[in-house]
């Protein structure tokens, strides 16, 4: 089972996305998994798939896209570069979860278990606007609007206040990047099955491409001083207000 947090912020400057890496099977069985998968033509396509859920079925559905895109030589077959538009994307990427969750649990209903998985879909294709979408195991789908400017998947109540109280589509990618580390930190320390290191993917207006890819581990110093820092801003503003 991967217990996880995903969030993906769609803005005017555009998308910023980050996930943690931690996949919990048990107190004592504790693992490393990247939740952030790229798939892009610099210049034409770019998407970001983010996951969430078991992760059976989050690396059998990234496993079945990629295989699509090698075997793309036949060209009846849809994959995620080459279908025209995102909304395609998020549909092919639904009707692929759909079909590996079936699977998957057909195969485990013996042992009365279920097997399901969300990913947040993000991108821009040229001649096209940036989109973003949550597409759930059933493989229906929401999309990201200007109301609602971010999407989560996986534990997400502890970091979604600060992302309700702060973040536009106006915000600048420097505050969102603040925003979703921020958001971040709050599960962290909340849920102990989120955990390091975190991957944060940026995907600027019209580039087309993955503009900033970084890793975020444990020891990170930046990391470390921003969460010191939002705790004292926490305490101070406790502190100062009256009742």
């Amino acid at each position: 089972m991967s217990v996880t947090y995903c969030v993906g912020l769609l803005l005017d400057a555009g998308m910023v996305l980050l996930s943690d890496t931690r996949t919990n099977a048990g107190l004592d069985n504790i693992a490393v998994y990247r939740k952030t998968f790229v798939f892009e033509e610099p210049g034409e396509k770019v998407v970001v798939l983010l996951s969430a859920g078991s992760l059976s079925v989050t690396q059998t559905t990234i496993a079945r896209l990629e295989e699509a895109i090698s075997d793309s030589q036949d060209a009846t077959v849809e994959t995620i570069l080459n279908v025209p538009t995102m909304l395609q994307t998020a549909e092919l990427v639904g009707r692929t979860l759909s079909d590996v969750a079936s699977d998957i649990s057909e195969k485990m209903s013996r042992a009365q278990q279920m097997a399901s998985a969300s990913f947040i879909v993000a991108g821009q294709r040229r001649g096209g606007g940036m989109r973003m979408f949550l597409v759930y195991p059933e493989g229906n789908y929401i999309e990201a609007t200007r109301d609602t400017p971010f999407l989560q998947i996986g534990e997400h109540k502890y970091g979604k206040p600060i992302l309700d109280r702060v973040v536009t589509p106006e915000t600048s990618i420097l505050d969102a990047k603040k925003a979703v580390l921020l958001s971040m930190d709050s599960t962290l320390r909340s849920n102990l099955s989120v955990g390091m290191p975190l991957d944060m993917t940026v995907i600027e207006k019209d580039a087309l491409r993955v503009t900033e890819q970084r890793r975020i581990e444990a020891d990170d110093a930046g990391f470390q001083e921003m969460s010191r820092a939002w705790s004292q801003a926490l305490r101070d503003a406790f502190t100062g207000i009256e009742i």
